[in-house]
């Protein structure tokens, strides 16, 4: 589960023309449809943040984690990090590895594709701990991978009734 969210938007759409803030979104879509497809689904645009499954089932992916930790480092590569110019815009990344319920959830006419679960929720909640160019992932993913990423940190996640231990990275501007 990845949620890569814009830092700052809501100040950045106080201030700016609507029609400019479109393709501010437009730019930063293009980049996580370019850098996630066909690897992950793109379940939902919430706003100013991209929400992407990885589903094994659903593709190539023999490994998931390092392949959701190599796309969001390539989606902030794309939106500017690490290069001179700087990013065009702020963007935070949170992650997490887990099982989730995927399918249609909701009644008669309002249905909806969706993934949910606790997963979910962690991943969420991570992207709420990082900072532009940052990604936080949680020691369910960081698990998974042949060697941990990041510095290790305990987080406190609206909702959870315990600490989340999670790796946090990031990449220079």
């Amino acid at each position: 589960m990845l949620f890569a969210d814009l830092r700052g938007f809501t100040q950045l759409s106080e201030r700016s023309e609507p029609e400019a803030v479109s393709v501010l979104l437009r730019r930063f879509y293009s980049c996580a449809e370019d850098v996630f497809f066909p690897e992950a689904i793109i379940d939902k645009l919430i706003g100013d943040e991209v929400m992407a499954l990885y589903l094994p089932m659903y593709g190539k992916l023999d490994d998931p984690a390092a392949t959701m930790i190599e796309q969001s480092r390539e989606l902030l590569g794309r939106i500017g990090y690490g290069r001179e110019e700087g990013p065009f815009v702020e963007v935070g990344i949170g992650l997490d590895y887990g099982e989730a319920f995927v399918g249609n959830v909701g009644e008669r006419s309002l249905y909806d594709f969706t993934a949910v679960g606790d997963v979910v929720n962690v991943a969420a909640r991570l992207q709420g701990q990082a900072e532009g160019g940052e990604i936080v992932a949680s020691g369910r993913l960081v698990d998974r991978l042949s060697e941990p990423i990041g510095e290790r940190v305990e987080v406190s996640l609206k909702g959870k009734a315990e600490p989340v231990v999670a790796f946090r990275s990031s990449v220079a501007a």
